[in-house]
């Protein structure tokens, strides 16, 4: 029998999102869109958000405690993950919100290519979506059983789709034995995920009505001391 030795490149973590944290984010924003004093975050986030707006959302709120403990507790978990995946421990870490933001993307909206920043050398990115316009992969996306995905003959089946990509991809890898270096994730409406923050990601465009409401977060990683 062989020993599969798997050398990951990167470490994602999915959660899925509890309800009631879905609605009281999506209670919030929908409060906060309407504010006279919302930040907007235009000028600082990668984003061709023609139709929509990107909204610093204080993490402080009373409204946004409950995520606030969600997420960095979901941070410590990813530190435990990497642990457990690559063998490498990371004692004393603190983890805490760097910035949360919010991305309220309508028809044409999308983020080019782009990583992130934290305050902190190890730092770790979040997003997850609490609206999703029916349209947006509504064949499944690729690993689902039984899902009609592709990318060819205008199928559409990308977009507004999330895409991570992590090293080269050449249309010979397969044959090449090298394994997939970029994925391309479906939105759903509480699906959350955590990756390092220099992992490079973008998100397509998409056609039709509809809000494709995402919440992220940048968190740093302290030393305890």
């Amino acid at each position: 029998m062989s020993i599969i030795h798997r050398l990951p490149a990167v470490i994602v973590t999915e959660h899925q999102l509890p309800d009631e944290l879905v609605k009281e984010l999506n209670d919030y924003l929908d409060k906060y869109k309407e504010d006279e004093n919302k930040k907007s975050l235009s000028h600082t986030l990668v984003g061709q958000i023609h139709h929509g707006e990107q909204l610093l959302m204080d993490h402080k709120e009373p409204a946004l405690e409950n995520y606030y403990k969600y997420i960095t507790e979901k941070g410590v978990e990813y530190l435990s993950s990497f642990s457990q995946a690559t063998g490498i421990k990371h004692v004393g870490r603190m983890i805490d919100i760097d910035e949360l933001w919010s991305v309220h993307s309508f028809e044409g909206d999308y983020n080019p290519i782009h990583d992130h920043g934290t305050k902190t050398l190890m730092g770790i990115s979040t997003t997850c979506w609490t609206k999703v316009p029916e349209q947006i992969g509504k064949r499944g996306e690729l690993g689902e059983s039984d899902s009609e995905y592709n990318l060819y003959n205008s199928s559409g089946d990308c977009d507004g789709f999330l895409a991570f990509n992590y090293g080269r991809n050449e249309i010979m890898n397969a044959e090449r034995l090298r394994p997939p270096q970029s994925i391309s994730i479906k939105p759903k409406i509480g699906r959350q995920l955590l990756f390092p923050s220099w992992l490079q990601h973008m998100v397509y465009p998409f056609f039709g009505e509809g809000e494709r409401r995402t919440v992220a977060a940048n968190l740093n990683c302290w030393p305890a001391d």
